[in-house]
């Protein structure tokens, strides 16, 4: 060429040439106080605290949470979210609502272990029914009005054990009214309600049913779960989840959602929550056992895009790790 090519003025090159830099103008943060820790609880200290498909993560028995709080409230987490293994499970799923039963006591060692770590609260029967599913069988469907006072009588319990928010995900119409309806009269008008709002009828949620032992016997989620295809659906359920008194809403699972999470953040003005779940943990991890990718870079990377799409705060098996990570770099 005879003329020179013109040198670009504009380089954004200039702002990514040192880490210093980069972090200078990074638009997004992954900080540990946007990231909630999922917590198996077991009552039966025979069954085993491993869990095959989560590497890392595992069965904590109540006296094992009491003694691990002070480290994860050290870590800076934003909270922990309890699920539960009963000892023995039911036809109704009675064992959600007892005020002897694993969550309620675990909670309360939660908060004798770490005062001011936030404590959630799952709300659903799936881990505590003979047939695992979410709500009340009757006629070999799940009846959803049934269903409705036995989630709210679990949400009182937990309340009363010291939960500081609790968190329905049966994906019952109502839930979130009957669950404030029945807080405001047991006089727990300032526990919040975290709605899994959009919780889809995913594939991802092999690793968690066999954790916590909660894989349907017959059928089905996909009668009360949402379809993956729906976007618009999704919106609805939020809308109708906040005009019932929700006070934060979630996306579930994120990674094949981001654009769920993206129009309900354009939507909505409310805090939004998204769950990181099981499937999406246990893919990382074997692929990383596998050195097919960087484990610490790629679960960054998947959870920056999270937070990216429009999240406040993830609900991850890569908490605590990560949150380790963030003290180490300081």
């Amino acid at each position: 060429m005879d003329k020179p090519l013109p040198t670009p003025r504009v380089r954004l090159r200039r702002l990514r040439r040192s880490a210093a830099m980069r972090s200078l103008v990074r638009e997004t943060d992954l900080s540990a106080d946007r990231l909630v820790l999922p917590i198996f609880v077991r009552e039966d200290e025979t069954i085993s605290p491993g869990i095959a498909s989560m590497p890392d993560v595992r069965r904590y028995t109540v006296d094992e949470l009491r003694s691990r709080a002070p480290d994860w409230a050290r870590l800076g987490l934003a909270a922990v979210i309890l699920f539960g293994i009963p000892r023995k499970k039911g036809e109704d799923g009675r064992g959600a609502w007892d005020r002897s039963g694993v969550v309620p006591r675990a909670l309360e060692a939660l908060k004798d272990g770490a005062p001011n770590l936030l404590a959630l609260a799952d709300v659903c029967l799936c881990e505590y029914t003979t047939h695992g599913h979410c709500g009340v069988v009757r006629d070999g469907t799940v009846d959803n009005d049934a269903t409705l006072d036995s989630l709210a009588r679990a949400a009182v319990a937990y309340a009363e054990a010291g939960a500081d928010a609790v968190a329905p995900s049966a994906m019952m119409d109502g839930q979130v009214a009957a669950l404030r309806a029945a807080l405001d009269d047991a006089r727990h008008e300032d526990v919040a309600i975290l709605a899994y709002a959009a919780k889809y009828a995913s594939a991802f949620y092999g690793p968690f049913r066999e954790a916590a032992g909660s894989t349907p016997r017959f059928g089905d989620r996909r009668g009360y779960q949402m379809d993956p295809p729906n976007v618009r659906e999704a919106l609805r359920e939020i809308a109708l989840d906040l005009e019932e008194g929700a006070d934060i809403v979630m996306v579930k699972p994120a990674l094949p959602y981001l654009d769920v999470i993206r129009a309900a953040r354009e939507r909505f003005d409310a805090p939004l929550g998204a769950f990181s779940v099981s499937g999406e943990f246990a893919m990382v991890k074997a692929a990383a056992a596998k050195g097919w990718l960087d484990e610490r870079l790629a679960v960054n990377e998947v959870l920056t895009s999270i937070r990216r799409a429009g999240a406040d705060f993830i609900v991850t098996y890569f908490a605590e790790e990560v949150a380790r990570w963030s003290q180490h770099e300081r």
